[in-house]
């Protein structure tokens, strides 16, 4: 999972000073390591999304950690996740524990404890991506020993500093859960993938219109697929 900073340019697609640059200068994590730095893949990928940075389609190339098992639709795991409209909070920490109750975790897993690891997140940097949107997660899937992946979308009742770094607050959340770090990469890649697409981002604008957000999700994947064919 630790990548060098050449191997880290390739993804991104630059080169590597301008990565250690970014290791010193606009906060991509890192660690100092026998005079290199390394740098975890989930943390590269997170950074890139919240600074809306391509990457290179290798960087989701994980070992097979599914047990052979198909990677799960965005669009499924939507659907198992829930739209929720008119969330309510008025600022991080309030939204956040709106939406852990939405999130219909199992009976064993204490809502607080998925709360705190949210927020310890948030406070690593903010999960904002700009354009009023947020992906709240859970920094290590494997704490929270879920069978399943979900995502859940909220539209907040009113709009709440994240501190994104284009200066908007937000008020469209994507909260993924997921039991392996395999999946967390895979749905925030296809997550980052679809929220460039203009289509769906007009239907994301008020008001919450559950269907047809499903829908174009669904023709986004679709049109995915028969261009790889």
């Amino acid at each position: 999972m630790q990548l060098k900073t050449g191997e880290a340019a390739e993804a991104l697609n630059v080169d590597e000073k301008t990565v250690i640059r970014w290791i010193k200068h606009d906060h991509l994590p890192a660690e100092h390591f026998l005079g290199n730095y390394q740098i975890n893949r989930v943390d590269l990928l997170e950074w890139a999304t919240e600074r809306g940075i391509k990457v290179n389609p290798s960087l989701y190339d994980l070992e097979d950690t599914n047990d052979g098992k198909p990677l799960p639709l965005l669009s499924q795991c939507l659907e198992s996740g829930g739209i929720h409209c008119n969330v309510q909070g008025n600022d991080v920490p309030s939204v956040l524990q709106r939406v852990v109750n939405l999130l219909n975790l199992p009976e064993e897993l204490d809502p607080d404890f998925v709360l705190q690891v949210l927020l310890a997140r948030e406070a690593m940097g903010t999960t904002a991506v700009g354009d009023g949107i947020a992906i709240p997660h859970v920094r290590n899937p494997l704490l929270l020993r879920l069978n399943m992946p979900k995502v859940s979308l909220c539209f907040l009742a009113q709009p709440v500093d994240f501190g994104a770094i284009d200066g908007k607050p937000v008020q469209i959340l994507f909260t993924i859960t997921s039991p392996t770090v395999r999946i967390h990469l895979h749905l925030l890649s296809k997550l980052a993938y679809a929220l460039r697409n203009e289509q769906l981002r007009q239907v994301l604008k008020p008001p919450c219109q559950s269907e047809l957000i499903l829908g174009t999700l669904r023709q986004i994947e679709e049109d995915l697929e028969r261009n790889k064919a």
